[in-house]
């Protein structure tokens, strides 16, 4: 029997939990923790991705509108394109409030993040 921890991130919605895997120093990851390791860190691969990441995260509250993150160099559907590959990677949640959507990163996914690195969070 293992004694390996398992973290777990957050996915596509509040209520859908997936875990990620125990701290790289740990053990290997399976092909499937690999997988679902790799999309997310494709995902932050691309710097417009990071940078949108990045600014959701140290936000105020802890999330984001679209109209506060859009200045990032690119077009507002540029922007949208590289949120949507967020969340699909299950990196960030968001929320309609009438014509703006916020983002938010859940805090368990930068723990997640943080211990899999075998980082201290």
């Amino acid at each position: 029997m293992s004694n390996s921890k398992v973290v777990e991130l957050a996915v596509l919605d509040a209520e859908t939990v997936v875990p990620c895997c125990p701290p790289l120093t740990e053990r290997p990851l399976t092909t499937e923790e690999a997988v679902r390791t790799a999309a997310m860190f494709k995902a932050l691969g691309d710097p417009v991705r990071l940078r949108l990441f990045s600014l959701v995260a140290s936000h105020e509250g802890g999330e984001a509108c679209v109209c506060d993150i859009s200045d990032v160099g690119v077009s507002q559907p540029t922007v949208s394109h590289h949120l949507k590959k967020l969340k699909d990677a299950g990196l960030l949640t968001s929320e309609r409030r009438g014509t703006w959507v916020y983002y938010r990163v859940e805090p368990s996914v930068v723990a997640a993040m943080g211990q899999m690195l075998g980082t201290r969070g």
